[in-house]
């Protein structure tokens, strides 16, 4: 695996808080998507050899829990609520603008590896219906208007990252 030495050091300290190895299948998994932004099969046999697992105890966690990539994805992320409240508010056409504004489908990644829009569940908001979340900022009752200026600022570089 390439991994930053930094992140290499967070993961050996990382085991040491479990008092099974096997425990600290999450946190490495954590530590290695935010270092090279994804899950390849590379990290799950690593993560395997550094746990003494077989690959498929790290292989169904990763395809268990959806905020892990399997595959690249842009530098900005937009996740866009699907979930009931945010379906009923006009989360479906706010998606669509975003789609439309990018030119990707759900989960591709713009030609430029610029941004990737993902439809997911509850982004814990529901009174604020719909919602967004770009990268880490949420975004509230979030209009297809809204969704158009916020492409607008991802585009043009000045959207706020935290």
């Amino acid at each position: 695996m390439n991994l930053k030495p930094e992140t290499l050091l967070r993961i050996d300290e990382a085991i040491t808080h479990y008092p099974v190895k096997r425990s600290a299948t999450l946190p490495l998994l954590h530590l290695i998507q935010e270092d090279i932004g994804h899950i390849p099969d590379e990290a799950i046999e690593w993560v395997a050899a550094k746990l003494e697992l077989q690959p498929i105890n790290v292989y169904e966690v990763v395809t268990f829990y959806p905020m892990f990539k399997r595959k690249p994805i842009g530098r900005r992320h937009i996740k866009v609520c699907r979930t009931l409240s945010c379906a009923l508010m006009g989360g479906y056409k706010v998606c669509d603008t975003f789609k439309k504004e990018f030119g990707v489908e759900l989960d591709e990644v713009t030609p430029d590896g610029g941004t990737t829009i993902e439809f997911v569940e509850c982004l814990a908001s529901c009174g604020t219906a719909p919602v967004v979340m770009i990268d880490d900022d949420l975004h509230e009752n979030v209009t297809p208007e809204k969704a158009r200026e916020l492409a607008a600022q991802i585009k043009a570089g000045t959207a706020v990252r935290k």
